[in-house]
């Protein structure tokens, strides 16, 4: 351990206890503050805690965290008292802060209602303990919170193993000072006393594959860069996370920035490069800020700069704030963005390594790889291949969302099935509904049936079913879901961000849209089938991967879902009863009292009563499927894929089966 940052470090770990407000009479209370849990009301929850705390005049310390990725629950608050383990609550709404305050800090009971679990404390810190060593202290029965379960036992934390998030919802994300506590930048000191191949030769020895879904060894493609000439290189992380449902990076910028950091700086050291960009989409505001902040803290502490830690090695980084187009997560894309230019991806080669930012010779990662990087230097390539499996080594970090219990980032092994993610860790679906199916990778992802649930969670399995694995974000859907509908959209939004350099991906990408929005309105052919085929097999012929894999989610649908796409098509029916254009609403029950309410409120006024006064009907000339009566009468309404036309639904009302 070099002297400055033994120094750095000492510092750090001394101040800890004040920070935290650890000691032996003061309960410390540690508030998730992330943008999920800022929508969930933690900004409100936070200001009452701070309130009801002053007010019953109580000495607690309360910190300000990162998210513990339990979104199901938040906004959570992680309550330590003297001599006992934490125990991690939620949802705390700030409506209920008075009554917590009460029944857990003034009270001292752990048990009260909002209890997920107590989890183990991470060793007292001290300057002279090894950065890499730190474990759980071992806790006695007694300290153990009483009628309080492990959060290792619950489902959602029972299968996880926590690496890049081991000290997320525990240290500050705005303290240097706490990511030096548990051993922040101790990977850089290592990497600066060695050879920059033989940092390279161990990041690919420990099998760090990018974690943007192309899962390409890290270590190798440095070696790219370290072998281009010229004095100017560009390190460059990709952090414009645009993928619906995926937001793994987001967590880790928000809840541990130096990670990202320390892992950058190392990867300059091993290529040479002297300065980094961070593309940051606009849309990551909190994002930006945290990790601007750690930048200005690193830089005043000598860890960016013209001579790191005192070594000689100079590196530097910036934020590039990406104006929210899809393409720039390409890295070619990204690349014209940060030099000022329209984001619109670039023919290959010359590959980035070759010529890249400025013209320059550059390496593309994601978040997630560069953070994983200074775990490999601390501990070892060994270590790190201890989780996940061969071609796909360490652990991986996913957001689930979607139709399910428990949404959420976990980290987990490589190899792990879906299923126990999905539906162990996640809960499944909300109300036991059957899975119908999983949109892993985002737009360009594909679709997923669910009789492969039990998929393994790694590269090779997915594409051999033409699908990615992509950045972390998987998304449950259940039978409810039409498997067009999710096809349409996701093509909608493939087609609305190209960049229109390529007529194979624009014009492709229009004709896919026009043939699936023409068949979920009723104009289903029997050819269609073949025409969805045909325009996948020309969008390959497209410059770059967006329009390529424009077309993998209708290609999935079509080799997983055929029988509802042919329903479609060919019925002219929606299995789902989701396609406006293939539904009707029909009234059951025409005297349910509760049709008074939906005719009232009608937007088309489509709901009439019947002559005679014998109850309600609706006029299909005039409803435009929303579903609004459907909501407001469950139980006098139905939604049919089967019916006939009718001249005068006010006329006649036809009878309707439940099951239709």
């Amino acid at each position: 351990m070099s002297e400055r940052y033994a120094a750095l470090r000492a510092a750090a770990c001394a101040g800890w206890d004040d920070r935290h407000g650890i000691d032996a009479e003061r309960t410390v209370l540690r508030v998730d503050l992330s943008t999920s849990s800022i929508a969930a009301g933690a900004d409100r929850t936070l200001a009452a805690l701070r309130a009801a705390v002053a007010a019953r005049r109580l000495d607690c310390a309360i910190v300000v965290t990162g998210t513990t990725g339990a979104s199901f629950a938040l906004p959570t608050v992680e309550v330590q008292r003297p001599g006992a383990a934490p125990v991690l609550y939620g949802p705390v709404p700030a409506d209920s802060v008075g009554e917590f305050v009460a029944a857990v800090v003034a009270e001292g009971d752990p048990r009260a209602r909002w209890a997920l679990g107590w989890r183990a404390c991470p060793l007292p810190f001290s300057p002279d303990s090894p950065p890499n060593e730190h474990a759980d202290v071992p806790l006695r029965a007694e300290d153990q919170s009483e009628g309080v379960s492990a959060l290792a036992d619950h489902p959602f934390w029972r299968h996880q193993q926590r690496r890049l998030m081991r000290w997320m919802g525990v240290i500050d994300p705005e303290s240097i000072d706490d990511a030096l506590a548990t051993g922040a930048y101790a990977g850089l000191d290592r990497a600066l006393t060695m050879e920059p191949l033989a940092i390279c030769d161990r990041v690919e020895e420990a099998g760090v594959g990018g974690r943007g879904g192309g899962g390409f060894p890290a270590g190798r493609k440095w070696k790219f860069l370290q072998g281009a000439p010229g004095p100017v290189k560009y390190m460059v992380c990709n952090a414009d996370e645009g993928d619906p449902g995926a937001f793994v990076n987001r967590v880790q910028m928000e809840s541990d920035p130096h990670a990202l950091l320390e892992g950058m700086i190392i990867a300059g050291r091993a290529t040479g490069a002297g300065y980094g960009y961070i593309y940051i989409r606009d849309e990551y505001p909190l994002s930006i800020a945290r990790v601007q902040r750690a930048i200005d803290q690193a830089r005043a502490g000598g860890l960016l700069g013209d001579d790191i830690l005192g070594s000689g090695f100079a590196f530097d980084l910036e934020i590039t704030r990406g104006a929210g187009s899809y393409v720039c997560g390409e890295e070619t894309g990204l690349i014209a963005s940060i030099e000022g230019l329209r984001g619109m991806p670039k023919i290959r080669p010359p590959f980035p390594a070759q010529r890249g930012v400025f013209a320059q010779p550059s390496n593309v990662n994601n978040v997630e790889t560069y953070a994983n990087v200074p775990l490999v230097l601390r501990h070892g390539a060994a270590w790190y291949r201890e989780a996940g499996v061969q071609a796909d080594a360490g652990t991986k970090m996913f957001s689930i969302s979607g139709h399910i219990e428990r949404p959420g980032v976990l980290e987990v092994p490589f190899g792990l099935p879906l299923s126990t993610l999905l539906v162990e860790a996640g809960g499944g679906t909300p109300d036991g509904r059957p899975v119908k199916g999983v949109q892993p990778g985002g737009p360009l992802g594909g679709i997923l049936p669910a009789v492969d649930l039990d998929l393994p969670l790694e590269r090779a399995p997915f594409s051999e079913r033409s699908l990615l694995l992509g950045s972390g974000g998987l998304i449950l859907f259940d039978d409810r879901t039409c498997v067009l509908d999710l096809a349409l959209y996701f093509s909608e939004f493939c087609e609305d961000e190209s960049c229109g350099r390529c007529t194979t991906c624009f014009g492709g990408g229009q004709r896919l849209v026009e043939l699936l929005t023409r068949i979920a309105a009723g104009g289903g052919r029997d050819d269609d089938l073949d025409r969805i085929g045909a325009i996948d097999r020309t969008m390959q012929n497209a410059n770059c991967l967006h329009g390529q894999f424009t077309p993998y989610a209708v290609r999935s649908v079509l080799r997983f879902f055929r029988e509802e796409l042919e329903a479609h098509a060919r019925e002219r029916r929606c299995p789902a009863r989701r396609c406006r254009g293939l539904i009707r609403h029909r009234i059951s029950a025409p005297d349910h009292p509760a049709l008074a309410e939906a005719a009232d409120l009608c937007p088309t006024d489509a709901i009439g009563g019947l002559p005679a006064g014998k109850g309600w009907a609706i006029d299909d000339a005039r409803c435009i499927q929303c579903g609004l009566c459907r909501e407001l009468a469950p139980a006098a309404v139905v939604v049919a894929d089967r019916f006939a036309s009718v001249a005068s639904p006010r006329a006649v009302h036809e009878p309707v089966s439940s099951s239709a």
